[in-house]
């Protein structure tokens, strides 16, 4: 909906308010005018019914007031005699309606004693319940969410397990757009796995004042422009979501408005000179090591390089054996029963089971191992470890392809020979042509909903011919620290402003073995409540949290005696 729309549909529902409530303000002692007055009319009717003035904030944030307009129209039928449990039944079934036969009734009085609070103790959880949801959604919608991280795009900077808690009022806290949603929850309720909004009405795009902008280099969270799916990592066509309801990603924002990026044997320029990373940041790049001696994977998990697949081969093989296996192999070899050949991560199999199973496994040394490693670990394990090569795997072919942006057969990038591209800036006007049409055509049409043509060598936006473009919002590139394991914008382009989500701020509880089960869970105690920005190596925060909690209850503990005894 545009912003004329929504105007229309709050003068709509302010009509349909006085018409609703006109007589109850009279029968309260209030002039019946005061219920065609926009927004005031809010605050008059929380005055009837005993509430707070500065509820009418959360009677006009979005999603907030899902869950407050109902308590606003059972209260109102209390404060005016109507407080049985069909009364109540029927204020809330009928989404508030309920307001009309109460307003045209000639039988019922205000009340300004009458109670509003339940009856009952489980009335009284309901509404304790609510209030503890409309806090919890306030927070999490507009100043801090809770975020997993479920891939290794970002590795070493953040790694899978990390729980991070991402500030939304850093770079300005984002509206709701989607109207109607279930609280506390994205895309899909739990356990239900429906869709847990409706795409319409939407609001218009708006954003509260930042505290900072974008800073080139920083972790962001965004709503992934390319969303095509209902369940994470299950990737459909045609999957239509409002902006803050798409999937959210983390990279690192590693261009920004205005600067030309290029990516020459995979490391990134920025306007023609090579990108300085913050010191946290430890990009991974894939390397090749060759050996015909081979080459030991417990020599590499010695001296710390765990970023590897392992081979073993298994004499006695068998149903029950695979069985149990499956969820720990990442690959298979050769499939001789008496020589399987299977491939597990860094950490192999699982000790248990092999004895367990009486498993025969020989670990087999490769002569060519991939690993994933920064600049300084290759060139730490060249002085480590006795190899006849250790090469960086950078591809320098040339081919024009759809695989990377701007998907289009005109262009021959890939994700190492890169650019170069220059980043929209908002109010910026470029010259369009016929060949750079395909990087900008997407943010015109889908980001900045305009029509696009071209015909006859003429390029044509909202029917009519032009040479120029000036960009409505400005536009990000977010690449991914762990460069050939990342799905990021040299695939999919540009993340619009209205995009953004938020700066991740602090690593609160961190797990390895995530993605393996829980009994595979263990905490990695030096990262529970670390900053993720900053420079230096990460320190660990939580025992100065656990001193304030101690402190707190401490506190909490000796006023409840004191006030006892007093």
């Amino acid at each position: 909906m545009t912003y004329s729309q929504w105007l229309l549909f709050i003068i709509g529902c302010q009509a349909l308010m006085f018409l609703k409530l006109w007589k109850l303000y009279k029968k309260a002692g209030y002039a019946p005018l005061l219920a065609a007055i926009p927004f005031y009319n809010s605050v008059i009717l929380l005055r009837i019914i005993g509430r707070p003035a500065w509820w009418v904030v959360l009677l006009y944030f979005p999603i907030v007031n899902l869950l407050m307009l109902p308590v606003v129209w059972v209260e109102t039928a209390r404060k005016f005699g109507k407080d049985s449990f069909l009364d109540t039944f029927l204020a809330w079934a009928t989404l508030g309606l309920y307001g009309f036969f109460l307003n045209y009734s000639s039988d019922i009085q205000y009340n300004p004693e009458q109670r509003t609070k339940p009856k009952t103790k489980f009335g009284e959880f309901i509404g304790s319940t609510i209030f503890a949801v409309v806090i919890a959604t306030i927070v999490h919608t507009y100043f801090m969410q809770p975020y997993i991280i479920p891939t290794g795009s970002l590795e070493k900077s953040l790694l899978v397990g990390d729980f991070l808690m991402v500030s939304k009022f850093h770079y300005g806290a984002r509206t709701p757009q989607t109207v109607i949603s279930f609280p506390m929850v994205h895309d899909t309720i739990p356990l239900a796995k429906v869709r847990s909004y409706l795409k319409k009405p939407q609001l218009p795009y708006s954003r509260f004042l930042a505290l900072q902008k974008i800073k080139r280099n920083d972790i962001v969270v965004f709503s992934w422009p390319a969303d095509t799916v209902r369940q994470f990592f299950k990737k459909e066509a045609g999957v239509d979501k409002p902006i803050d309801k798409k999937s959210n990603y983390v990279k690192r924002c590693v261009a920004l408005p205005g600067d030309t990026l290029s990516i020459v044997d995979g490391i990134i320029h920025i306007n023609g000179k090579e990108s300085i990373m913050p010191d946290r940041a430890k990009p991974l790049y894939s390397y090749t090591a060759y050996d015909a001696q081979g080459i030991s994977s417990r020599r590499l998990l010695e001296l710390g390089y765990n970023d590897l697949s392992r081979k073993f081969s298994i004499a006695n093989m068998n149903p029950n054996i695979y069985n149990a296996l499956i969820p720990y192999l990442t690959g298979r070899g050769s499939q001789d029963l008496n020589n399987y050949e299977v491939y597990t991560n860094a950490k192999g199999l699982p000790y248990e089971l092999v004895k367990k199973y009486r498993i025969q496994a020989t670990e087999l040394r490769e002569t060519q191992k991939s690993l994933f490693l920064t600049l300084n670990e290759a060139e730490e394990l060249r002085n480590a470890m006795t190899l006849d090569s250790l090469k960086r795997s950078i591809n320098t072919k040339i081919t024009y392809n759809t695989g990377f942006f701007p998907n289009d057969i005109r262009y021959n990038w890939n994700e190492d020979q890169f650019g170069p591209l220059v980043m929209p800036q908002e109010g910026v006007t470029i010259k369009l042509t016929p060949t750079n049409l395909p990087l900008y055509k997407k943010i015109i049409q889908d980001y900045e909903h305009n029509t696009v043509l071209q015909r006859n060598g003429e390029i044509i936006i909202n029917g009519m011919p032009t040479e120029t473009y000036t960009f409505k919002q400005n536009y990000y590139w977010m690449m991914g620290d762990n460069r050939h394991r990342s799905e990021d914008s040299r695939y999919w382009g540009f993340v619009p402003q209205d995009h953004i989500v938020g700066k991740p701020v602090f690593i609160w509880m961190s797990i390895d073995g995530f993605t393996e089960g829980l009994r595979n869970w263990k905490v990695r105690w030096d990262r529970v409540f670390t900053t993720v920005g900053g420079s230096g190596e990460p320190v660990s925060y939580r025992w100065y949290f656990v001193g304030f909690i101690a402190l707190w209850q401490g506190f909490v503990f000796y006023r409840k005696r004191t006030q006892k005894n007093t």
